[in-house]
């Protein structure tokens, strides 16, 4: 393994109001396993977190306290801010908790943290990036400004807002100094360049460290022996098209609904959803009806793993959006891959990890007719065809998204800020 060793740096802070640690039922999110293979090469990590969000991503909260620091083998301290609380997205405590987590982590003691070489500032919240600005000043040292979502152009294009809002506004302002003023910007959009380029006239590097996984381990010996696998009611002999995630605006699943209702009579393709979000309930009541589609409970991320082996292909959406022209990293791509299944989009935008793969395809976003002819196709192929699609799907993420991979391709970015 790759050290990062030199005689100058030594030390990273990474601040991400949004942080998920390692349980038992939940691998953890890209931040954590990045940020812990650093600290397998050497580096003295410190990550600052909160611990609030629409679901919270800790086991206990912090109580009283102000701070909680916690360490991992590698020797890398994740502190935890305890922060506002808010449960719902769309939500003025949401934006307040952002506010909150800044003004707190700016406050707190850091004497005895090690002085940081580069300054990590995660999005989001896109508050975070003026933190990381000024603890940039107090420190002198290199600054990253890593964007997982393009705000505010998200909410101009798919949150119905104007960019005239004054919120769209103040936020607009905060990301042209991030890009302006960061030593770099790390993107998991492998488009992100293009975008940065159109905000600013004189553009810092810009690198996609994508979304990963964490490792490999006969997973799918474990998920064929998953005692919950038989207690999916999904329809034997039928070919299963299914859907993990959440159910909102942003995964437009009404074109895949849409297309099942006018396959009713073709009865041996069945549509099933996994998971839960603010459009569930609706779409229930007005696609439940439908025989070859099922609505499944919520279950834990290992029982999801149980579900995409049921499937036969697994489907995504996205709006149509300028957003995708910037590409994206949706987590449950690298989740559908892993299951070495053929994957199905209805996606706009850059390329995607399919295209790279070659193991399975995309329409239009939206194109109900479109989804419809992949769909009888890909029923129509036979499963030995959709077996190899699967297997290139699976053999690519491994060799391409593992993050001791892209833990690697992160810190030659950092070696050369130097």
């Amino acid at each position: 393994m790759e050290t990062f060793s030199n005689n100058h740096w030594d030390s990273v802070w990474y601040i991400s109001k949004y942080l998920s640690e390692p349980t038992a039922t939940d691998p953890g999110a890209r931040g954590y396993h990045l940020m812990d293979e650093f600290a397998r090469r050497g580096l003295k990590v410190t990550i600052l977190s909160s611990d609030a969000g629409h679901h919270f991503f800790g086991s206990e909260g912090l109580g009283e306290q102000r701070y909680a620091e916690t360490m991992n083998v590698n020797g890398m301290r994740l502190i935890r801010v305890r922060t506002l609380k808010y449960t719902r997205q769309r939500s003025i405590r949401r934006v307040l908790s952002w506010i909150d987590f800044e003004l707190r982590l700016l406050a707190m003691p850091k004497a005895n943290f090690p002085k940081p070489d580069v300054i990590i500032a995660s999005s989001l919240s896109l508050l975070t990036i003026i933190s990381g600005l000024l603890l940039r000043m107090r420190y002198r040292c290199k600054l990253v400004f890593e964007v997982r979502d393009i705000w505010p152009l998200t909410l101009v294009e798919e949150g119905g807002f104007s960019k005239w809002n004054p919120l769209i506004m103040v936020l607009a302002c905060i990301e042209r100094l991030g890009y302006r003023y960061s030593d770099a910007v790390v993107g998991t959009m492998p488009n992100l360049v293009e975008h940065v380029g159109s905000v600013v006239s004189v553009a810092p590097p810009v690198r996609c460290i994508p979304i990963g996984y964490r490792e490999i381990s006969n997973d799918k010996a474990e998920t064929k022996a998953n005692p919950h696998r038989s207690s999916f009611s999904v329809p034997s002999g039928k070919f299963v098209v299914g859907y993990a995630g959440s159910m909102g605006v942003s995964n437009a699943l009404d074109t895949l609904l849409l297309c099942a209702e006018g396959l009713v009579e073709h009865d041996k393709i069945h549509i099933a959803l996994l998971g839960e979000g603010d459009l569930r309930e609706y779409y229930k009541s007005r696609f439940g009806h439908l025989s070859n589609v099922s609505f499944l409970e919520p279950v834990s991320r290992r029982e999801v793993s149980a579900f995409l082996d049921r499937c036969d292909l697994l489907y995504f959406a996205t709006q149509a959006s300028t957003v995708w022209r910037f590409g994206q990293s949706l987590n449950k791509i690298i989740d559908y891959m892993l299951a070495g299944k053929p994957i199905l989009g209805s996606f706009t935008g850059h390329l995607t990890m399919i295209n790279e793969a070659d193991c399975g395809t995309v329409v239009p976003a939206g194109d109900v007719s479109a989804l419809r002819g992949e769909l009888l196709r890909f029923e129509g192929l036979g499963s030995a065809a959709c077996a190899r699609l699967g297997y290139r799907a699976r053999q690519w993420v491994i060799a391409n998204r593992n993050y001791q991979v892209l833990g690697s391709e992160y810190l030659s970015l950092l070696k050369e800020l130097q």
